[in-house]
C-alpha cells in the first residue's frame, strides 16, 4: 500500500472511504478473509443475510475497498453490554448448571472472559475506541465485585472430601474471597483490574480500598463485614499463597491447585509490572516453572495435569481436553513454545479433521476412544473410519456407564479460545460454523449468544452441549481475539506513553445504541477512523469527541462529505454530532499536510 502524497494527501476527495488504509477497513473482518477467500459470519434477523462481497481492488487500484463489517463480533460485544448493564443481581441468561456458583460456568468465569474478550478487541482491533471499552470493562469489574459472584466461597472454604479425601472434619468458614485459596476468583479479578489499568493507564484499582467486598447476608451472621483491597494487596495475597505451596500455584478449592487457574494471576502480575516498572513476574515464573518441572507439567499423552492435591502430593491426570485447552489458551502468553510443541498430541481425537475436510469437536468419550485407536491399534488419525469406530466404541461405553458427574464442562468454549490463540483458523472456523448452524444462536437487543443446552451430545455422538460460559462469553472471545493475542499483550503491553499519545474517540459508549464497527488510528496516515451503525436500524444521535489529535489542520469527513476543517492547538479536541441509522456511517479525521 502506497501512502497518499502531495495534493491527494492534502485534500481527500469526497469519496474518502477508498483512501482509508486497508488495515483500518478490515479491522473486524473474519480471520482468513481475502479477496479470493470470503467467509460469512453469522447475521442477525432483520438484516441483510449476505455480506458485502470483497472486490480484489478499489477503483483507483491502491486500496482494498471498505468491507462492511460482518455482525458476529459487534454482536458479541453488545451481548456483553446487555448482560453487565442489567440491574445488579439480575443474571438473566447467565444461570449456571450448578446452583451455588461452584462450577465452571459460574458468573465469575463469564464476567472474566467477557473482560478478556473486550480487552483483546480493544488492544488488537479497535485501539481508538477508548470510552467504549473502558465503560464496558469497568461495568464488568463492578459486577465481579457483587456478593452473588463470590459468596459461594463461605461454604466452599469449609472444604470437603471431594477435594480432600483425607478430611476428617470441616474447617471453620470465612467470607473474605481472596485472602486464602480461591484463585479461581482472585486470579481472574487480578487480571481484570490489571488489564483495565494497562489499557487505559488508569490507577483506580491501585488505590487503597478500591476493591471492596461487602459480606452482608440478610438473616445470617453477626452483622456486615467489609474486606478492602486494591490491586497491589490482592496480588500480595496471591503471592503469599503461592509461596506457601512451594510456588506450584494457589489452591482453587481447598487442597486443589489447578494448572489452568494459575495462568491468570501470572498474566495479572505481568500487566502490573508493565505499568509499575517492576519485574515481579520474572522471579515468580522462575520458581513456578521449577516447581512444575519436578511434578511434570506435560504428561506422556501431551495433556496438562488437571490439578495437584496438596496434602496427598498427588497429581491428577486429565480424562478430557478441557483444562488443557483452556490452560493453553492463556499459558501461550508466557510459555508459547511449550504450548505449540504439544498441540498436535493434545488435540488428537478431540478435534478431528477426516477425509473430505470434515472438522469436528468430539465429546470426550469419543475423543478418548479415537486416541486409543490411533495409539494402540495404529489407526489413521485422518480416517473417517477411525472416527466411526470411535463413535461405535463410545456408544457402547456410554451404554454401560452408571451414574457419573452431574455437570458438563464448558469444553466448546475452552476449545475455541485455544484455537483462536494458536491461530488454528481452519479448525476455529469449522467449530464456529457448527455453532452457528447447529447450536441455536440467538439475537437479543442486538446481542449475539448461544443459549444453554445441557444435553452433551445426540444419538450419533455429535456435539450438542452449550453452557453460559461458552455461549455468553467464550465464543465471543474466540472471535474477538487474534492469533497469539495473549502472547502479544504479555510481550508488548501498552505503556502510559502509548495511551497518553494515541488519538482516540471519547464520549461514546454502547449505551448510545450504536455498534462500533471500526475504531482505529493510523500513525502513518495521521488518520483517525470510526464507523458506526445503530444496532436496531433506528436513528440515533451520537456526540463523539476526537481527542489527542495534536496541533495542525484536521479535515473531518462524515460519510464521505467534508464536515469541517479546523486548525487545532496541542490540547484541542473536535466535538461532533452525528446522526446514525441502519447504514454504516464513516467518520474520518485526517491531518492536512
Amino acid at each position: 500500500m502506497q501512502p497518499m502524497r502531495g495534493a491527494a494527501r492534502r485534500m481527500l476527495p469526497v469519496t474518502c472511504r477508498r483512501h482509508i488504509p486497508a488495515r483500518l477497513r478490515l479491522k473486524f473482518a473474519p480471520a482468513g478473509i481475502t479477496s479470493s477467500n470470503r467467509k460469512q459470519d453469522i447475521e442477525s434477523p432483520g438484516r441483510s443475510g449476505n455480506a458485502t462481497p470483497l472486490p480484489s481492488r478499489a477503483e483507483d487500484g491502491d486500496f482494498i475497498v471498505f468491507l462492511r463489517l460482518l455482525l458476529g463480533r459487534p454482536g458479541h460485544l453488545r451481548h456483553f453490554h446487555n448482560l453487565v448493564t442489567q440491574p445488579d443481581n439480575d443474571w438473566n441468561l447467565m444461570g449456571s448448571q450448578e446452583p451455588l456458583q461452584e462450577f465452571l460456568d459460574a458468573y465469575r468465569y463469564q464476567l472474566a472472559t467477557m473482560t478478556y474478550a473486550a480487552g483483546a478487541a480493544h488492544f488488537h482491533r479497535q485501539p481508538a475506541l477508548r470510552s467504549v471499552y473502558k465503560t464496558l470493562m469497568r461495568q464488568t469489574i463492578h459486577k465481579m465485585l457483587l456478593r452473588a459472584v463470590w459468596a459461594y466461597w463461605f461454604t466452599t472454604s469449609m472444604a470437603g472430601i471431594a477435594t480432600d479425601p483425607d478430611l476428617k472434619e470441616l474447617r471453620k468458614p470465612w467470607a473474605d474471597p481472596v485472602v486464602r485459596e480461591n484463585i479461581m476468583y482472585s486470579g481472574h479479578l487480578l487480571v481484570m483490574v490489571a488489564l483495565y489499568g494497562m489499557l487505559f493507564d488508569d490507577d483506580e484499582f491501585e488505590r487503597p480500598g478500591s476493591l471492596e467486598f461487602l459480606w452482608n447476608p440478610l438473616f445470617f451472621g453477626m452483622g456486615p463485614e467489609k474486606f478492602s483491597y486494591d490491586a497491589g494487596s490482592l496480588q500480595d495475597a496471591i503471592l503469599k499463597e503461592m509461596e506457601g505451596n512451594g510456588w506450584i500455584g494457589v489452591c482453587c478449592e481447598p487442597n486443589m491447585v489447578f494448572v489452568v487457574c494459575n495462568q491468570f494471576p501470572l498474566i495479572g502480575i505481568r500487566l502490573r509490572d508493565a505499568r509499575l516498572g517492576t519485574s515481579v513476574v520474572d522471579d515468580v515464573l522462575e520458581k513456578y516453572k521449577a516447581a512444575w518441572d519436578k511434578k511434570g507439567l506435560v504428561g506422556s499423552d501431551g495433556l496438562l495435569p488437571d490439578a495437584w492435591m496438596v496434602k496427598q502430593d498427588f497429581t491428577i491426570r486429565p480424562k478430557d481436553p478441557a483444562w488443557t485447552a483452556w490452560g493453553s489458551a492463556f499459558m501461550n502468553s508466557w510459555n508459547g513454545s511449550v504450548v505449540r510443541s504439544h498441540y498436535e498430541d493434545q488435540v488428537l481425537g478431540y478435534v478431528t479433521n477426516t477425509e473430505g475436510g470434515e472438522i469436528r469437536l468430539n465429546p470426550p468419550v469419543v475423543g478418548n476412544e479415537f486416541r486409543k485407536l490411533v495409539k494402540e491399534d495404529g489407526a489413521a488419525p485422518d480416517s473417517r473410519e477411525t472416527l466411526q469406530r470411535a463413535v461405535r466404541n463410545a456408544k457402547e461405553a456410554e451404554a454401560e456407564k452408571k451414574g457419573g458427574f452431574p455437570y458438563t464442562k464448558p469444553t466448546f468454549g475452552y476449545t475455541v479460545q485455544w484455537l483462536s490463540e494458536l491461530g488454528k483458523n481452519a479448525e476455529l472456523t469449522a467449530l464456529l460454523k457448527y455453532a452457528d448452524e447447529k447450536l441455536g444462536p440467538k439475537w437479543e437487543r442486538g446481542g449475539l449468544y448461544y443459549p444453554r443446552n445441557d444435553e452433551p451430545f445426540d444419538e450419533e455422538m455429535r456435539w450438542t452441549h452449550m453452557d453460559p460460559f461458552s455461549g455468553n462469553a467464550a465464543i465471543g472471545y474466540a472471535r474477538l481475539n487474534v492469533e497469539d493475542g495473549q502472547k502479544i499483550i504479555w510481550e508488548q503491553p501498552w505503556t502510559a506513553q502509548d495511551v497518553s499519545m494515541r488519538p482516540f474517540v471519547d464520549a461514546v459508549t454502547l449505551t448510545d445504541g450504536v455498534d462500533f464497527l471500526r475504531g482505529d488510528w493510523s500513525e502513518e496516515e495521521r488518520m483517525l477512523v470510526l464507523t458506526v451503525r445503530s444496532w436496531d436500524g433506528s436513528t440515533r444521535t451520537i456526540k463523539p469527541v476526537l481527542r489527542n489529535l495534536g496541533p495542525g489542520t484536521w479535515n473531518v469527513f462524515v460519510d464521505g462529505q467534508l464536515r469541517l476543517s479546523r486548525a487545532l492547538s496541542s490540547r484541542e479536541d473536535i466535538a461532533l454530532e452525528v446522526q446514525v441509522g441502519h447504514r454504516d456511517v464513516d467518520i474520518v479525521a485526517v491531518k492536512q499536510v
